[in-house]
């Protein structure tokens, strides 16, 4: 009577191509890719560490980039402040010239034309002075940049007690046309002055925290990103 057999070798060594099969898939899937894990069945725990931490790398590059456009808002608003500074010096320069006794009043007047123009050159510094159309020392600006992983990680750039303006010095109404102005001018200028000087040193504080800050970003873009990798 007919037999039917079972050719047991030929199963078996279609089983063993099969499993060969999906191996080197697996693996031409990950040398295509460059990854270890190219399926969450790879590595389901590894899958979402990875996620989390390219995510939060994704997140740390852009607040490097934060960073390093605070530090040219900065460097914008104390190269002007630096300016206004300058022609503070000049004009309490001239005040000084023109309370010497050695002036008269026609030369008191040609100094006063320029005292008047380094006024209204100031007025125009404080008010030209922007950054993606946002004016920075005219005592408006106050931005917050996120320097970190989270929303909550930021650092605010407030120039909002900075006010270049001449009004805000105390100089909108100074002149030097006679001895008498000249004299009150030189102490408004001096405190002007003095305003302007805190405002550097307040621009040179943020400056100088962004640019440690940014090297903590840079820090940890390398770690977290060579964390990455061997997963």
């Amino acid at each position: 009577m007919p037999v039917l057999g079972t050719n047991t070798s030929a199963n078996s060594a279609l089983i063993y191509l099969n499993q060969n099969s999906r191996a080197m898939e697996k693996s031409l899937a990950r040398l295509s890719s460059g990854s270890r894990i190219v399926r969450a069945s790879d590595d389901a725990a590894g899958l979402a560490v990875a996620t989390k931490l390219k995510s939060d790398i994704t997140v740390l590059k852009q607040a490097a980039t934060n960073a390093v456009q605070a530090r040219s808002v900065i460097q914008t608003a104390d190269g002007a402040l630096a300016r206004v500074g300058d022609i503070l010096q000049r004009m309490k320069s001239l005040a000084a010239q023109s309370n010497s006794g050695s002036v008269d009043a026609t030369a008191r007047g040609f100094i006063n034309t320029e005292f008047v123009q380094l006024r209204s050159e100031i007025d125009a510094i404080a008010n030209a002075t922007t950054f993606n159309g946002a004016t920075l020392i005219d005592g408006n600006y106050n931005q917050n940049f996120q320097v970190g992983i989270a929303a909550s990680s930021t650092i605010a750039v407030d120039f909002s007690a900075i006010d270049a303006n001449i009004t805000a010095l105390g100089i909108g109404t100074a002149g030097v046309d006679t001895v008498a102005n000249a004299t009150a001018a030189s102490g408004l200028l001096d405190t002007a002055i003095n305003s302007i000087s805190t405002a550097r040193a307040t621009a040179g504080s943020l400056l100088s925290r962004f640019e440690y800050r940014g090297a903590v970003i840079d820090d940890a873009v390398e770690n977290l990103s060579s964390a990455y990798s061997a997963i």
